[in-house]
């Protein structure tokens, strides 16, 4: 019986989701859990992988763009027709295929038939991928395992046998074609030991090349007027998937909002010197030590329960005071922004916000957040600090009415008395919706916010 393969909603609030890259070939041999397709979202990129076994018939192609349920293709029984009546795809030539014939005949622990230059023998689904991975060929590999049958151990050591190739690589897979597009780099030129490319190579590859442009480039010149100098374009980077939906959403945001930016000097002096006398105490229980972003979003947080206005959202030409604070955390990632959200972010103590922060943050990086992780949030903070910018002003997230911009710590000054006293101060950037909060309740937020981290004990419990 065939097996749908459909386009999974990931999210409340997901519309449509793009094949980016089929991972396997039309015909390919799948087994339960291996990855299908790289899927793109408004949000986050995900693997969709196989939920059975079957042989893997396509529906759409790289690029199409569907909504949640649509159907990507089916897993088929062999000689299966699929349900709309076109004839499964064929396996892909042996030949395209070092040689090795995949017959699609399960045995025992869901080892796979295959045909050898010797006859018939069994390799395991693992042993597979990992021949996959090193570019070995499966008819030279004699099988250790019960019955001849393939292991990982022996592909890795028919790899760890093959003559070295020092010249191009001469296959690269799915993931590594991909890696390689995204920087800029062409997989043909890299030069591997086993004449495959793997995501590694492509990693060490990019390490080591300055990196222009994550899309491929096109050249062009576009003449401006008569007798002005050319215009050349160096390279075209779509604006689609996460890069798309940035720009789609700041848009919007600028201009369904009403929005004004508060700039806000507030004294870090008592922060820091806390965080100082915390760090040694941390360290030894190996707890992670906040950082001076963790202290600003706890205050944050804690100061919206004073500021219900700015922990709001406006629907209907009526403005909604939200009862929950749920902490957006704005997180750079390569090609775009992610905002993960913190729930109940007021009622975390110090160290479980700052466990909390660098927990999302590194999902975030890895590729391992989940889609739900990212929405909800009521307010936002994002910090540009560690970058040396001291003022910017954040465009407010839609659905919100506020975001909180943190710029850098800095030294800074102050007459006490008769007395010049160099202090430690960092500039806080309000945006708000002036829709909503005005200039006057926005700045209040701001010095109740400047209390409490002048204050820092109450933060921490």
């Amino acid at each position: 019986m065939a097996i749908e393969i459909r386009l999974p909603k990931l999210g409340l609030t997901m519309e449509e989701g793009t094949v980016d890259e089929w991972l396997l070939e039309d015909g390919a041999v799948v087994t339960a859990g291996m990855p299908l397709l790289r899927l793109a979202t408004d949000k986050i990129d995900v693997d969709v992988e196989a939920e059975s076994d079957g042989i893997l018939h396509r529906a759409v192609g790289d690029g199409a763009t569907l909504e949640p349920g649509a159907i990507l293709g089916w897993l088929l029984a062999e000689g299966e027709a699929t349900p709309a009546g076109t004839a499964p795809a064929a396996p892909a030539p042996a030949a395209a295929q070092e040689d090795v014939a995949i017959i699609t005949t399960v045995r025992g622990d869901d080892d796979i038939e295959v045909a050898s230059a010797d006859g018939r023998v069994f390799i395991s689904p693992n042993a597979r991928r990992v021949a996959a991975d090193l570019g070995v060929d499966l008819s030279t590999v004699r099988g250790s395992g019960p019955g001849g049958r393939i292991i990982s151990e022996d592909v890795e050591e028919a790899a760890a046998a093959a003559p070295q190739h020092t010249g191009p690589a001469k296959v690269a897979s799915p993931l590594a074609r991909r890696d390689a597009r995204e920087a800029g780099i062409d997989p043909s030129t890299i030069s591997t030991s086993s004449g495959y490319v793997s995501r590694g190579d492509v990693k060490a590859a990019a390490a080591a090349t300055p990196r222009e442009t994550a899309a491929a480039a096109v050249s062009s010149t576009v003449v401006v007027a008569p007798g002005s100098v050319k215009q050349e374009t160096a390279s075209i980077v779509p604006m689609k998937g996460m890069r798309g939906t940035i720009a789609a959403r700041m848009q919007q945001s600028l201009t369904e909002m009403a929005q004004l930016t508060h700039g806000f000097e507030v004294r870090m002096d008592a922060v820091v010197a806390l965080r100082a006398e915390m760090k040694e105490q941390y360290i030894a229980l190996g707890v992670p030590v906040p950082s001076l972003n963790d202290f600003v979003v706890r205050a944050a947080a804690l100061a919206l329960r004073q500021h219900p206005i700015l922990n709001a959202t406006i629907q209907d030409k009526e403005i909604h005071l939200l009862s929950r604070i749920h902490m957006g955390l704005a997180v750079a990632v390569p090609g775009g922004l992610m905002v993960p959200v913190i729930p109940d972010a007021d009622r975390l103590s110090l160290p479980d916000l700052a466990a909390a922060t660098r927990d999302v943050a590194e999902r975030c990086r890895n590729g391992s957040i989940g889609l739900d992780e990212l929405e909800g949030g009521t307010f936002a903070v994002t910090s540009l600090g560690t970058y040396g910018v001291d003022m910017f002003t954040p465009v407010i997230n839609p659905g919100n009415v506020g975001i909180l911009g943190v710029g850098r710590l800095r030294d800074s000054g102050t007459w006490e008395g008769d007395d010049w006293v160099r202090t430690q101060v960092l500039t806080l950037s309000l945006t708000f919706d002036h829709r909503a909060v005005d200039g006057a309740p926005a700045a209040e937020y701001l010095q109740t916010i400047a209390e409490l981290l002048a204050r820092p004990l109450v933060l921490v419990s």
